[in-house]
């Protein structure tokens, strides 16, 4: 992966969250009155999580004591760094995603995209995505009851340690018996195990990627170990390592907020050689276009689109992951542009768009192949 200056790093996760509708969490906490810092909750045991767990937390806790409090209501789609502004960047930058308040598998698939994109950008190469899931509660019970048996019925041609190490926890086990390139290929699947609505979400989630043209692999041999992660799982990896970790955390969320939270969020981490200063991002005045769109063809619709917007350096913002209408009209009344663009399952079909002046209400409809073409002569 290329060298690249904490300033950049930021820039372009600020450039790809607004395209794909995330915010990052300095900017909307500026928006909200911050209560007093509180601790950690009770009994939340730091030392119990791994690396990404850890982060996620200090995200939630952040989240928290800023004062947003998001709901199937009001879902949030933040992004934040430990890169803070007018201060030495730390060695490794860490980037994260997130949205909390949605359970459809379409906030899954909107952070791959961004996260993978983000990686894209910075690597300047193709990073591979792999995926899993590992399923909920009944899942993990049943899957770790057939990792137990396994590891008994074959712990006469295991490596030991691998044998010794299940005693105490399967998963782990598995972990090392997959490093260990031993016998890894005859380990059973989550997969396989998958409760009737851990399978539904899952398949929701491949049928996005697969319908916006997100090339991924199954790894049936991806795990995500101890109770902090859920459902689907995923790697994305460039460069011979891995880039990011993601997953679903409801469990994790859980004792941040009154009420329980759907929540998924990915972790990705950069490693710099320059440590200067952090410069603020620049937020731009309001964007001259918000894309607002309806129902699943034209949220995939505009999945696809989303980097060619970006790259094409369109003015243009949008909430992919909100699927009411009324709040992308919220949205759009925040953001104040003077264009809208809207896109039904009717003009999805029909590869078309409605471009709306709001000051005038002057429609026109544009064919979705000359969208951006037409978008640069009016912005």
């Amino acid at each position: 992966m290329n060298t690249l200056r904490p300033d950049d790093i930021l820039r372009r996760a600020h450039a790809v969250g607004t395209y794909y509708g995330f915010t990052s969490l300095a900017s909307a906490a500026a928006k909200k009155k911050a209560n007093a810092k509180a601790p950690y909750p009770e009994n939340f045991d730091l030392e119990t999580l791994d690396g990404n767990a850890r982060d996620v937390a200090g995200f939630l806790k952040h989240v928290r004591d800023v004062g947003l409090v998001p709901s199937a209501q009001a879902p949030l789609f933040l992004w934040h760094t430990n890169a803070a502004a007018g201060r030495p960047a730390p060695k490794q930058i860490v980037v994260q995603f997130h949205v909390l308040g949605v359970d459809h598998a379409i906030a899954d698939a909107v952070l791959i995209r961004a996260v993978r994109s983000l990686i894209h950008d910075i690597g300047k190469y193709d990073p591979t995505l792999h995926l899993n899931s590992m399923g909920d509660k009944e899942t993990r019970s049943r899957f770790a009851r057939e990792l137990t048996h396994f590891f008994r019925k074959q712990s006469a041609s295991l490596p030991e340690n691998c044998v010794n190490c299940a005693k105490r926890d399967v998963f782990e086990a598995a972990e090392l018996l997959i490093g260990s390139d031993e016998n890894g290929g005859i380990l059973p699947s989550p997969t396989d195990h998958l409760s009737e609505s851990s399978r539904k979400h899952f398949e929701n989630v491949l049928e996005y990627l697969e319908s916006t043209e997100t090339p991924y692999e199954l790894s049936p041999h991806l795990l995500s170990r101890g109770s902090t992660w859920a459902e689907t799982c995923f790697e994305i990896r460039g460069d011979e390592r891995i880039r990011a970790w993601g997953s679903r955390y409801n469990d994790l969320a859980k004792p941040f907020f009154k009420a329980g939270v759907p929540s998924v969020g990915a972790v990705v981490r950069f490693a710099i050689d320059t440590r200067t200063d952090v410069t603020p991002i620049k937020e731009k005045s309001s964007p001259r276009f918000v894309f607002v769109h309806i129902g699943d063809e034209a949220k995939r619709e505009s999945m696809k689109m989303a980097d060619a917007l970006r790259k094409a350096r369109v003015p243009l913002a949008q909430a992919i992951g909100l699927q009411s209408l009324t709040q992308q009209m919220h949205f759009a009344e925040t953001m104040n542009p003077q264009y809208l663009l809207i896109m039904g399952r009717k003009e999805a079909l029909e590869r078309n768009v409605i471009l709306r002046e709001r000051s005038t209400h002057t429609e026109t409809f544009i064919p979705l192949d000359a969208l951006i073409d037409h978008l640069k002569t009016v912005g």
